[in-house]
């Protein structure tokens, strides 16, 4: 299959199509981190910590497996230093 555009063997209106699709997705992107920001703004009004509600979110995206082995270096680097 030959491109019409194609230019030092790059077909230029794919690729056109890929920068803009990726374009679109980083401004749909943005569009979730404002959402997500006016939510955390919410939980923080309403007496949450968001320091701690981002550490539960990305404890919960983790394995048990790994959350455990987490949890336990941590406490085991907390008795190493007394604290």
């Amino acid at each position: 299959m030959s491109f019409q555009n194609e230019v030092g063997g790059i077909a230029a209106d794919r690729l056109k199509s890929i920068i803009e699709r990726v374009e679109r997705l980083e401004e749909e992107k943005k569009g979730i981190q404002s959402d997500i920001r006016d939510v955390l703004a919410e939980a923080k009004s309403a007496g949450f910590d968001v320091k701690i509600i981002r550490i539960i979110i990305k404890l919960r995206k983790m394995n048990a497996a790994d959350r455990d082995e987490q949890e336990a270096l941590t406490d085991t680097y907390r008795r190493a230093l007394n604290f």
